[in-house]
């Protein structure tokens, strides 16, 4: 497919039909909380619908409770494979590039903000992070799995979010499009799959070429399954480079939005790394995957650690030659790598499912709460007067 400005200012104007209906009718009729409160209990796939669900979900759940007919399920297992092979360059990759990406597009990140929890800042890396990992089991599509139900929330959750900004007339949409349009939609799936295997790139990680395209394609499944029009969306990697390149070139910017999403993201690493001494890794990281550019517009803090930083890719090197020439070695860092990513999914979640809630109201301001004290570091004492 061919993208222009012309072609995706078409994609500005178009929202998600289904999604869209389904939640407009839940706010109508009054059946919010009732949706919300019952869905806390349908997390897998082959539950039975909970009794006393307005019709309108009940249909909706029917409608999108499988993937795509033309899902290739040989792809999605090498995707997994991929995954499991490249699970915490993957995490580092989504954590420090994905997501400071989405926040150096203004419009983007203003929508983030207003629909941040004030009480559980970390809400939405822990969504992210979950929602990747549901996607990446060998199960995912199947009796028992978490994935299907997620997708199927975070779709509503996007429709909710359309609704209040429009309803609230808290939206441009003649200067701005439409709030999480097909074009952002689009983007946010380029962001978490394209974005993320140039962030591996630098890393250094070494992939072949089937490996990044099935792992693109398996984005591809998640996007239809969250209300993107598959013949709007890239199929391949030249296609979904042209689109990526072009959606960020026409949004990427400063903000204090994104700014102030950025702080709030390496507070909350800052948080998950043990100790004080390598905090400054966490923007040091930032800015290398960002680059200079990026990581100045969302304020991150220069270290000492910005050139340390650049030698993770010969690091990372010599893990791969090891896991490489020895299949104990290549078990061994499978392994580490299963534990640290469920690791750091436990510390954003503080052990909590994610429910991916339809909102009843919008924060009433835009912004980013402050992040919970930290309880439970040490601090300096102040100076003793003299």
């Amino acid at each position: 497919m061919s993208y222009t400005p012309d072609s995706m200012d078409a994609l500005r104007l178009m929202g998600d039909e289904l999604a869209d209906a389904t939640v407009e009718t839940l706010f109508e009729r009054g059946e919010v909380g009732t949706f919300n409160t019952l869905m806390r209990y349908f997390t897998t796939v082959g539950q039975e619908v909970p009794d006393g669900l307005p019709d309108v979900a009940r249909e909706y759940l029917h409608t999108t409770s499988a993937p795509p007919a033309w899902v290739d399920w040989g792809e999605m297992e090498k995707a997994r494979l991929f995954f499991i092979d490249n699970n915490v360059h993957i995490s580092t990759a989504l954590a420090f590039s994905a997501m400071p990406a989405c926040y150096v597009i203004p419009h983007v990140a203003r929508l983030l903000s207003a629909t941040h929890a004030l009480e559980y800042p970390s809400r939405r890396m822990a969504e992210t992070g979950q929602f990747t990992v549901y996607l990446m089991q060998p199960d995912a599509f199947e009796a028992g799995s978490r994935f299907v139900p997620a997708a199927q929330k975070v779709r509503l959750l996007h429709a909710s979010i359309r609704y209040h900004m429009r309803r609230e007339g808290r939206w441009d949409t003649a200067a701005l499009g439409t709030p999480i349009c097909q074009e952002d939609m689009i983007g946010g799936q380029m962001i978490f799959s394209i974005q993320v295997l140039d962030a591996l790139h630098r890393l250094g990680i070494h992939m072949s070429v089937d490996g990044a395209e099935s792992y693109l394609y398996a984005w591809r499944i998640v996007g239809a399954m969250l209300g993107v029009s598959p013949e709007h969306a890239p199929t391949d990697m030249d296609e979904a480079r042209r689109f990526s390149d072009l959606y960020m070139t026409r949004y990427m910017g400063p903000s204090a939005e994104g700014a102030r999403l950025t702080r709030q993201l390496i507070d909350l690493y800052e948080e998950v790394v043990p100790g004080t001494v390598l905090d400054p890794v966490v923007a040091a990281l930032i800015r290398y995957l960002m680059g200079d550019t990026c990581a100045d517009w969302l304020q991150v803090p220069r270290t000492g650690w910005d050139t340390a930083v650049k030698a993770s890719p010969a690091l990372l090197g010599v893990l791969e030659h090891i896991e490489d020439r020895s299949p104990l070695g290549e078990w061994a860092l499978d392994r580490l790598g299963h534990l640290t990513t469920h690791l750091e999914l436990s510390s954003l979640t503080r052990g909590r499912i994610m429910q991916y809630a339809i909102p009843e109201r919008l924060k009433a301001e835009y912004g980013v709460a402050s992040a919970a004290p930290r309880l439970h570091r040490w601090t300096p004492p102040p100076p003793t007067p003299v």
